[in-house]
């Protein structure tokens, strides 16, 4: 599977940060029961890892991937987890040449033109755009689609419900990530009822 192919399995990649392993399995259980397959664990925790490895081992519905890849043992020790797929909020040297020998999708993070050149020198046309509404969201991918026209990006950062549809309204945009899929207080209580019907309402929207 390359990158285009993992993006097109839902059109909403839901950003996760999970505190606790124990619920990785019914969470990613709740997310794919709402038709969400593409599942992003932030590296941001200690449980992330852990979490990862049981999704992989229990959920063969789900694709898990890392987020937050900042450096290539980042990536090397989500791969021993069992990440099918890896997103950075940005590209190093060094993060790029373990990312293409990796043999996983990879999708680096953007700000700006002179960046989203930079990826694509080192291989990379599907991008992550982050921090999306901070860099100029929606005006920034169409002033992007002119000169880099090669491109597709996932925009993430700041996006939810209310503004994903007028993201996946863009030529160059195949799925957006977003953390409203997975709401703190929702996954404090096991919502995992409300967290399939997130993940149902996300599933539905249109990718032009």
């Amino acid at each position: 599977m390359d990158a285009l192919t993992l993006l097109r399995q839902s059109p909403v990649m839901p950003v996760i940060v999970v505190n606790d392993a124990a619920v990785a399995v019914d969470l990613a259980r709740a997310l794919v029961a709402g038709g969400i397959r593409t599942l992003e664990i932030t590296l941001r925790t200690k449980a992330a890892l852990a979490a990862m490895r049981r999704i992989r081992d229990e959920v063969p519905d789900a694709l898990v991937g890392a987020g937050t890849v900042r450096t290539r043992a980042h990536l090397e020790a989500a791969l021993d987890a069992g990440a099918q797929f890896g997103l950075s909020p940005g590209l190093t040297p060094e993060l790029a040449a373990a990312a293409r020998a990796s043999g996983v999708p990879f999708i680096p993070g953007v700000a700006t033109a002179s960046e989203a050149m930079h990826a694509q020198d080192e291989g990379f046309n599907i991008l992550k755009l982050f921090p999306a509404e901070a860099v100029g969201g929606i005006k920034l991918l169409k002033a992007l689609a002119g000169p880099l026209p090669e491109l597709r990006f996932c925009p993430t950062g700041g996006i939810d419900a209310s503004n994903a549809p007028a993201y996946l309204a863009q030529p160059n945009v195949l799925a957006v990530g977003g953390s409203w899929l997975t709401p703190a207080d929702a996954l404090a209580a096991q919502d995992w009822a409300r967290i399939t019907q997130l993940a149902r309402e996300a599933s539905a929207l249109a990718v032009r």
